[in-house]
């Protein structure tokens, strides 16, 4: 009779008991797929910079609200010498002009900070022996800076939408005239014949002002009544109605003009304005990590879009006009709401009050090709940020 030795059927101390086939690994740190956790990471290494992030929402929220809240305070205590806090002219200044600037230079410095933040702390040594994928380790920069810099841009615009909207005047200003709104034709040639004064004193007119009516200058910054009709000859109202009708219809007369913002340009320029942060930190993050610092890839990025980009959208130049539409400033000023005026004013100066859709005209641009301009830079940006660390020595 022969006996079983011990342990037969079981593995012999020491060996590894194998539950997946030979060359089939669970070990996925190779994968260039960022994780859930390694985007968590990155988040709350970023939101561990409190200098960074008191930056982020001072800029873009803090900026924004103090000075509506002043607004809103000058009006509540004196109504006649200060305007409402809202309206459509406020909307437009902060949307064409501050906001997306400060959204842009923001996005730029978390972009330019999570792209060198490891080198310049002398972390990127003990990323690289975890065994993770280089590539992974910086994709995963991506959703965690946009995961800050987005709903901070959203928080500030909303409350610029918001006091636009609820604080806004009763009457639409034009040319100093306070006009109800929403009167058709008939109704605005009715009204400027029961305020032929004010008509004919402050809307667009050439000619010779009747002896019969006293023009004071502008009135008072009240938007909280109209001016009062006063009796007037016949020949003052007949001139008074021309007037209104010359200046009832066109982008400058009184269809033009708003009280407040409608919904879908709120929608479209908050789209524009998240866009405009996006691709400003993705370029920062692109730029730093191939550089492998922060501060010049800030300024160089900086001038880029302050100072180059609205000389180009001012000049056109004939010979170079394919190199002007290359530039992603340009292409992302051309996908700007018509119903904005351009954004880039005098050159080095963002945020010109100029007429709506000026930016669009200068250089002929359709918005496939900046759609294309702004993935070309997106995508080329990432793939040398991307191949910079994974050749970096560790």
């Amino acid at each position: 009779m022969t006996t079983m030795p011990a342990g037969h059927g079981a593995p012999a101390p020491g060996r590894a008991l194998q539950t997946a086939p030979a060359g089939h690994s669970r070990d996925r740190r190779g994968s260039p797929v960022p994780t859930a956790g390694m985007i968590a990471t990155k988040v709350m290494e970023l939101r561990k910079r409190r200098g960074l992030m008191i930056a982020l929402i001072a800029v873009n929220i803090g900026f924004p609200a103090v000075f509506l809240l002043i607004r809103l305070l000058a009006h509540v205590f004196a109504p006649r010498a200060n305007p409402p806090a809202g309206g459509d002219q406020i909307f437009v200044v902060l949307v064409a002009g501050f906001l997306p600037l400060f959204g842009f230079i923001v996005a730029t410095t978390v972009g330019c900070t999570a792209g060198s933040r490891d080198l310049t702390e002398g972390m990127f040594r003990h990323l690289v022996v975890t065994g993770r994928s280089r590539l992974a380790l910086y994709l995963a920069r991506i959703p965690a800076g946009l995961a800050i810099v987005v709903p901070v841009v959203a928080i500030g615009y909303t409350i610029v939408c918001a006091v636009c909207v609820f604080a806004a005047p009763a009457f639409i200003d034009d040319n100093n005239v306070n006009i109800p709104p929403g009167l058709s034709r008939a109704g605005f040639e009715t009204w400027a014949q029961n305020h032929a004064g004010p008509i004919i004193c402050s809307l667009p007119y050439n000619g010779p002002v009747p002896g019969d009516v006293t023009c004071a200058g502008p009135p008072a910054w009240s938007k909280s009544a109209i001016t009062p009709g006063q009796p007037a000859p016949a020949a003052v109202e007949a001139l008074a109605i021309k007037i209104a009708k010359r200046d009832y219809s066109g982008p400058n007369g009184y269809t033009g003009l708003r009280r407040c913002p409608p919904i879908s340009l709120m929608i479209t320029a908050g789209l524009w304005i998240e866009l405009e942060a996006a691709v400003a930190f993705i370029l920062g993050l692109g730029l730093a990590s191939l550089m492998g610092q922060r501060t010049v890839p800030v300024i160089l990025l900086i001038v880029l879009q302050m100072i180059l980009t609205p000389i180009l959208a001012a000049l056109s130049i004939p010979h170079l006009q394919n190199l002007q539409r290359s530039v992603v400033g340009l292409a992302i000023a051309h996908l700007e709401p018509s119903a904005l005026p351009t954004a880039f004013g005098v050159p080095g100066v963002a945020g010109g009050l100029g007429r709506p859709g000026a930016a669009h005209s200068l250089l002929p641009e359709s918005a496939t090709q900046a759609v294309c301009v702004i993935i070309a830079w997106l995508a080329g940006w990432t793939i040398l940020g991307a191949w910079r660390m994974m050749t970096r020595d560790a």
